[in-house]
């Protein structure tokens, strides 16, 4: 089991391109305490401050299973993972949960989240717990840049949500120091 401890969002500290495009995040949606709630995997998204709030922005495609769940329930979770658990993503990327159980296949074991209904998992190294505070629909009539249309050639095209992070939880290696802890 990985150990996380609680990181205050100040401290949080990601190669946020790298995480999105690279390492990929889990975005579950749902309850856990019904077992009602379906993960999938996401490469596209954000981190910052809104509303003088700290925030993650995800978009989930209406054809997703998922997104049943994210616009259902209130809350939703990312979660990051170990580069050994890359085909577990890589599961919960492509398969959908209307078809079967990915989560056994991909061999994660839910867990319940410390302040939201959606589940965390034992094996992330971080987890990031969210409450919806917006959501906006993508109009292909504001992409400024054309090629950005590549995206949905069938024009599925998303729904942004923007989650208040409430707490996050993560190892040593996504809390950045202190002031004063490596130096002046």
């Amino acid at each position: 089991m990985t150990t996380r401890k609680a990181i205050p969002f100040d401290q949080l500290l990601v190669q946020a391109h790298h995480l999105w495009d690279t390492q990929w995040l889990l975005l579950t949606a749902g309850d856990f305490s019904t077992g009602q709630f379906n993960g999938m995997t996401v490469g596209w998204g954000s981190f910052g401050t809104m509303w003088s709030r700290p925030f993650a922005q995800v978009v989930v495609r209406p054809i997703r299973y998922t997104y049943g769940f994210i616009e259902e329930y209130d809350t939703f979770t990312l979660c990051a993972f170990p580069q050994e658990r890359r085909s577990a993503l890589q599961v919960m990327g492509t398969k959908s949960g209307r078809d079967g159980d990915k989560l056994s296949q991909a061999r994660l074991t839910p867990i319940r989240s410390s302040q939201v209904a959606a589940p965390g998992y034992a094996e992330a190294e971080l987890i990031v717990e969210c409450r919806k505070i917006y959501w906006d629909d993508m109009e292909p009539a504001h992409f400024l840049d054309p090629t950005i249309e590549k995206n949905y050639p069938q024009q599925h095209y998303h729904r942004i949500y923007f989650g208040e992070i409430v707490v996050i939880w993560g190892t040593e290696a996504y809390r950045a120091p202190e002031a004063g802890e490596n130096g002046p």
